[in-house]
């Protein structure tokens, strides 16, 4: 009997570990409302494989996106990290981020002082957590319902502003993030959704070969 009560220990253990381990699909959503009456709305989704040290993120491309490539000889190649691979990775508690050129097989390493080209604020909680775990702990619950068992809104609202989150407490992930303004003059929202299974072939174990390179290699 004691074995067996050791075996559900471990087993709860591990279960609890795996639960941080998903394979997500990010809808992101904007609009503003200029002043002139202008809307303005924009759409895109990611995709990404989150693992213990390793954030990875692709964005979903149209079927018909072609992609650019300088390869005539002489041409100067053009970084564009929005249609790249992106990885941040946590080592000995140093975050790193580095982009993925599969079609080239390059490997783009980014240095902290160019972390603002890349859209990069240079937290692993970010990357990991979608957002400052810190300060959502800060936010008070909601009384707005749930349709997801083990989830709960928070928000806060401060001089016309409100932040408004649905967090998965055993999965460790937002589920839906809102902001923007009571006046309604602008609203973000991420939509997240945690995909059945987990993805076993993962991406940054298979680059062995590709080429090391640095962003500066591609300034003008």
């Amino acid at each position: 009997m004691k074995n067996l009560f050791l075996f559900a220990a471990t087993l709860s253990v591990a279960v609890c570990a795996s639960a941080t381990d998903l394979d997500l699909k990010i809808a992101y959503y904007s609009k503003v409302i200029t002043p002139e009456g202008v809307t303005r709305e924009a759409r895109y989704e990611d995709t990404m494989l989150r693992r213990a040290g390793h954030v990875w993120t692709m964005r979903v491309l149209p079927a018909h996106a072609a992609e650019h490539h300088d390869d005539q000889p002489g041409a100067h190649k053009h970084f564009n990290h929005v249609v790249l691979a992106r990885h941040v990775v946590q080592e000995g508690g140093k975050t790193r981020i580095e982009f993925i050129d599969a079609h080239d097989k390059d490997v783009v390493a980014i240095p902290p002082s160019e972390y603002g080209n890349v859209s990069f604020d240079g937290s692993w909680d970010h990357a990991y957590y979608l957002l400052d775990s810190k300060r959502l702990k800060t936010m008070p619950l909601s009384s707005r319902p749930s349709a997801v068992a083990g989830a709960r809104w928070r928000e806060r609202e401060d001089k016309g502003l409100f932040e408004r989150v649905l967090w998965d407490d055993q999965r460790q992930i937002p589920l839906a993030i809102e902001s923007g303004d009571k006046a309604g003059t602008f609203v973000n929202r991420v939509d997240i959704t945690v995909q059945p299974g987990l993805t076993r072939d993962l991406p940054w174990q298979k680059l062995k070969g590709y080429s090391q390179k640095e962003f500066a290699d591609f300034l003008d």
